[in-house]
């Protein structure tokens, strides 16, 4: 019966779509699965231009992927590791922090050459205030959340002009990466931490690791530059990607409504690099520049920022003094090298700027 079967349907197929290259220098081992070869007309090709028999091999794909040790605990045992984590990273860091341990770094005064450390915070969203005057505005709300210097790195040992201070905010998820991939945090003494930013700092600007980061490390009225990737939009066209004003609608026009039109010049033969064409658009890190800061949480550690920030919610972003000459003027006499939160001055919950309307207070007064 199985005789019957390869000579009525499966020779034919052989015949038509195998060469007789393969007949011929098939293994004698698998002469009788010659018929699993039926259809790949490639294969004859392969052969006679390297006039050899390469070994066969059979990947074995598994349906079913590997699964992380943690799918399988229950939420109380999520719940007790991270708790566990919690208290374990606080303990390394008050130890790391203990000035009986390690003495603490001097702390310089603020001049006007200086240039402070900035800070990792995460993008919540967006809310309108109003100034004093009826003003309305739109403010962006970054947290300041788990923030802490990482490393101190000399202006020798970067190769630079400049002093670098690494900066580490929001911890990571103890279940997600091996740990010894993170030495640079356990030097620190802190967490793990999703995103790590360099910051350049002058000399008397240096802070000790594993000192933590607030949003008392800006003072409202100042002016900040927030650095973040902006939302990816994929591939775009060059009316929404550069704004160009496309085609007309009618009048012999057709399909190249949204075209740029000519690319080039006969003459030059050629496409001029920089050319603003059709490509991806967004996924790309941008720089937002003088931004005010109307308001600080110190509860929350929140910054309110003038204006739109790039990326989309719960990214993360940097946040360092801005470095626009205008604003070195509103930038006098910072908390430096940094707020810290054990010394002898108290905050109040929320810090306003002169300007800002409080919806405590009055809106009408009669004199």
């Amino acid at each position: 019966m199985q005789e019957g079967f390869e000579s009525v349907f499966l020779q034919p197929c052989v015949a038509k779509w195998c060469s007789p290259a393969v007949k011929l220098h098939l293994p004698l081992a698998l002469s009788p699965y010659w018929h699993l070869f039926a259809g790949f007309h490639w294969l004859a090709e392969e052969i006679q231009a390297q006039e050899q028999w390469g070994q066969l091999g059979f990947l074995v794909r598994h349906i079913n992927s590997a699964t992380w040790w943690h799918e399988h605990l229950s939420e109380e045992n999520v719940e007790f590791l991270k708790k566990i984590t919690t208290e374990e990273y606080k303990a390394q860091t008050a130890s790391k922090l203990c000035p009986l341990k390690d003495e603490p770094w001097p702390l310089n005064e603020w001049t006007p050459d200086s240039i402070r450390v900035g800070v990792v915070a995460v993008k919540l969203g967006m809310m309108p205030i109003w100034t004093k005057s009826g003003k309305k505005h739109a403010v962006t709300l970054l947290k300041v959340q788990d923030c802490h210097v990482l490393r101190y790195v000399s202006k020798e040992d970067s190769g630079g002009k400049t002093a670098k201070l690494l900066v580490g905010g929001k911890n990571l998820s103890p279940f997600c990466k091996p740990e010894s991939a993170h030495q640079i945090f356990k030097e620190a003494g802190v967490p793990r931490k999703q995103k790590v930013a360099t910051f350049n700092v002058t000399d008397d600007a240096i802070i000790k690791p594993g000192t933590p980061l607030y949003a008392a490390h800006f003072r409202p009225g100042q002016f900040v530059d927030v650095t973040a990737k902006t939302i990816g939009k994929g591939f775009q066209g060059v009316m929404k990607r550069w704004g160009f004003k496309g085609q007309p609608a009618s009048h012999g026009q057709t399909k190249t409504h949204r075209r740029p039109g000519a690319i080039s010049t006969n003459k030059a033969s050629k496409v001029y690099r920089g050319k603003k064409m059709p490509g991806k658009m967004g996924n790309v890190y941008r720089t937002c520049f003088g931004l005010k800061v109307w308001r600080i949480n110190t509860i929350h550690d929140i910054i309110y920022v003038n204006g739109s920030v790039p990326g989309h919610t719960n990214c993360l972003v940097k946040v360092r003094d801005s470095k626009l000459p205008t604003c070195k003027e509103y930038n006098k006499n910072p908390p430096f090298p940094t707020f810290f939160a054990d010394g002898d001055e108290k905050l109040p919950e929320d810090l306003f700027d002169e300007e800002i309307f409080q919806f405590t207070d009055p809106s009408v007064t009669y004199t």
